[in-house]
């Protein structure tokens, strides 16, 4: 499709999720009326710069059905965030929902390089998580065999593999590195098992901890992202070009704006991703700031498809620390530490303060043949790596290296920071 016809189809259907928003939402039509913003006078995309953003906490302050377009007799299926530091943010999908969520997912994993001879094992969590359920049913739709065995059991999980001859695992990418640590004890050859690609989200993860997984588990690795306040995974997904995440965007409009001004960004500059849903029926959501850090690339991929793109997410505005006055990504650290060699792709920032002063500590796991061999050159292995870090973004991060399986593994989203600085 042409980016001009892309943007009249956008345009239609914004209209009709506004006049749906405006006529079902409390919420919505407060904020439209306050911006003056007419839904049935609009006519082109030039009237989103006029919507309000919505964020994660209007959709708090509404919990839990305050934000739902259509009433629950019409809502088949609920999912929820944890609600860790609040409350849950809640999100219903009516039938129609469900079948375009389950049909954009047959679609990434298409465009991925999966078919209906491909044996799926999801290692996704089931639940209100929407990562298990999300994908299940579109690798289903696709004509795929799924094996729903969710996260966890390790060992269980590679025996699966082995035995059934799994060819595409679904998971995090810490998982996915966990499975490959796991097998190496278990004295798994994976370049001899059937399974040769991977699709893996829910966690930002950098093109240097691509390159491990791909190399430690013989596959291909893709990057498959979404938000639950969105649809889920399958808002974007890498084709096999490994060029970008290609948006749907017959189904989300997206932007780049800069975190701090809320302006829009042009193509090719670094800001926070915004989605618009104009297709959802349950809860559409207009102008969700997802606070993950991007940049999206309109021209066409080397695939031929025309939809954007966009870059690896960096990072979360929220993830950013700040350390004496340096702002500093756990992206910027993993992109680092993952080019130095003889170190394990686990790895934790340890914050804290002493005399009032903040400190930040890396911990960082090396092999046990390493670890070994290099007892008596620690230290000058240490400083390399400070120096490496200190170079490319201009603080000072102790080093430590550590024992293997020190730090802890996941089965779901990896903890890569460790704040033990009070609270004021």
């Amino acid at each position: 499709m042409s980016r001009e016809n892309l943007y009249q189809l956008q345009a239609e259907r914004l209209k009709n999720t506004l006049i749906r928003v405006y006529n079902e939402v409390a919420f919505y039509r407060e904020r439209l009326d306050q911006c003056g913003v007419n839904p049935y006078k609009i006519n082109s995309l030039e009237v989103l710069d006029q919507i309000p953003f919505t964020t994660k906490e209007d959709l708090r302050l509404n919990y839990p059905f305050g934000m739902f377009a259509r009433p629950l007799e019409e809502i088949v299926r609920i999912h929820s965030s944890s609600g860790t530091t609040g409350n849950p943010t809640v999100v219903g999908y009516t039938k129609k929902d469900i079948a375009m969520w389950g049909n954009l997912i047959a679609r990434n994993l298409y465009s991925g390089g999966v078919r209906e001879k491909d044996l799926i094992q999801n290692s996704y969590g089931y639940g209100l998580f929407t990562g298990g359920l999300g994908l299940h049913y579109g690798a289903e739709l696709l004509g795929a065999t799924v094996i729903p065995v969710s996260g966890g059991n390790t060992e269980r999980q590679i025996k699966i593999m082995q035995d059934y001859g799994s060819t595409v695992l679904c998971c995090t990418p810490s998982y996915a590195l966990y499975i490959a640590e796991v097998g190496r004890e278990m004295g798994i050859d994976f370049s001899v098992l059937p399974l040769k690609l991977g699709i893996f989200g829910a966690e930002p993860w950098t093109v240097e901890i691509r390159r491990e997984i791909e190399s430690r588990l013989a596959i291909d690795a893709l990057d498959i992202y979404g938000l639950s306040e969105i649809m889920g995974p399958g808002v974007a997904c890498e084709c096999s070009q490994k060029a970008g995440l290609h948006v749907a965007e017959d189904h989300f409009i997206v932007e780049i704006i800069d975190p701090v001004s809320g302006k829009r960004l042009k193509p090719g500059q670094q800001g926070e991703l915004v989605f618009t849903s104009i297709t959802k029926e349950g809860i559409p959501v207009l102008r969700y700031r997802t606070r993950d850090l991007s940049a999206l690339e309109t021209g066409q991929c080397r695939c031929g498809r025309t939809h954007a793109r966009m870059a690896k997410p960096r990072g979360r505005t929220d993830d950013m620390l700040i350390i004496r006055g340096v702002n500093v990504f756990p992206s910027q650290v993993e992109e680092i530490l993952m080019k130095v060699r003889d170190i394990e792709p686990h790895y934790l920032i340890v914050l804290d303060k002493k005399n009032y002063l903040d400190t930040i500590e890396l911990w960082v796991e090396v092999s046990e043949e390493v670890f070994s061999e290099k007892m008596n050159e620690l230290e000058a292995f240490e400083s390399s790596i400070e120096h490496r870090l200190y170079s490319a973004i201009g603080i000072h991060i102790d080093v430590k290296l550590k024992e293997p399986k020190t730090i802890g593994r996941s089965i779901g989203k990896a903890q890569r920071v460790l704040d033990k600085r009070k609270k004021d």
